[in-house]
């Protein structure tokens, strides 16, 4: 992969697959996929959770068009495989967490930073070269749900009732790119019969810095409100928040999942590199790397002539 990274200039990268990290309390072992600047120091991580879509690129197979970008940002980039993956094909499973294996998809990630040393151990010349004081979080879609229980968002256990907290202290920033919105009377039939946990949730909690991207065309069966949904992860959380709105984005959002994919249903190359690369900068800025990248990447959106989207904080 060879990227221009937010500075302008050429950051190669390293993709390595499938690295396997025994998980003896899991169903299967964690299958991942590292991608890394083959150079430099300090690198901060970005932890990246997948889709519940229709297809096997719903896994660390998956996302090349954004993980090539966000690698060339100097990012390490971990996508595990979580068990509701197609490619496991375990959501059909006798499990109480099965088809989506919500709890589960957020102890992957942090299972994941309690393993770096295995993540760098795995892939060449990266050894040594993390900053582990630098985690990020980006999910998309289902994985967005997921990014936002490591930022804070609680749910209720639909099994029991009780309040779930998988809030992890070492995730310093996040990305939700159309992420999953409010229960009640927001969702769809469809959606509080097939994923019950979807009925509560509480933003209130959801205190991490994060950037919310949403699509103005992303009118899904999940809820009953239209496109406005993906955005409650901004409208409903406590600041500091950022709120990408994407112009003519549906749920995939020009295609981030892969280009061609059974997921993507308005697929534009353009707009994916300017998800990215706002994703890229925002995080930059948050973690700490880079103080100007998000206001200079809002500079350069806001005098667009052609604008992919538009930006409002808090």
């Amino acid at each position: 992969m060879n990227r221009a990274s937010g500075s302008g200039r050429a950051v190669p990268a390293l993709s390595v697959a499938p690295v396997v990290i025994p998980a003896p309390a899991r169903r299967v072992d964690l299958e991942l996929r590292v991608s890394a600047p083959v150079t430099g120091s300090r690198r901060p991580v970005v932890l990246f959770s997948h889709n519940h879509g229709p297809s096997n690129l719903s896994s660390w197979r998956g996302y090349d068009p954004l993980v090539e970008i966000l690698a060339a940002c100097g990012f390490v980039i971990v996508q595990p495989t979580h068990l509701d993956s197609l490619a496991l094909g375990l959501r059909e499973a006798d499990a109480a967490e099965a088809p989506l294996y919500w709890r589960s998809r957020a102890t992957d990630l942090s299972f994941v930073i309690d393993n770096l040393d295995a993540v760098e151990a795995a892939v060449p010349t990266l050894e040594g070269r993390v900053d582990r004081e630098r985690i990020a979080v980006v999910g998309h879609s289902a994985g967005g749900h997921t990014a936002s229980l490591l930022l804070g968002r609680r749910v209720d256990d639909p099994e029991d009732g009780s309040i779930v907290d998988l809030s992890d202290r070492r995730v310093r920033a996040g990305a939700i790119l159309s992420g999953l919105g409010r229960g009640g009377d927001a969702l769809s039939a469809y959606a509080r019969e097939k994923y019950p946990v979807l009925q509560t949730s509480d933003f209130s909690t959801m205190t991490t810095p994060a950037l919310v991207v949403a699509g103005d065309q992303d009118c899904g069966p999940l809820n009953v409100v239209g496109a406005s949904w993906h955005r409650d992860s901004y409208t409903l959380s406590p600041g500091p928040k950022s709120l990408l709105t994407v112009f003519g984005g549906e749920h995939s959002l020009g295609g981030i999942v892969g280009f061609g994919a059974a997921e993507t249903t308005d697929e534009d190359p353009v707009r994916v590199s300017a998800v990215g690369a706002m994703v890229g900068a925002y995080l930059r800025t948050a973690l700490g790397v880079d103080g100007d990248a998000w206001s200079r990447a809002r500079r350069e959106l806001e005098s667009s002539p052609t604008p992919p989207g538009s930006v409002v904080e808090k």
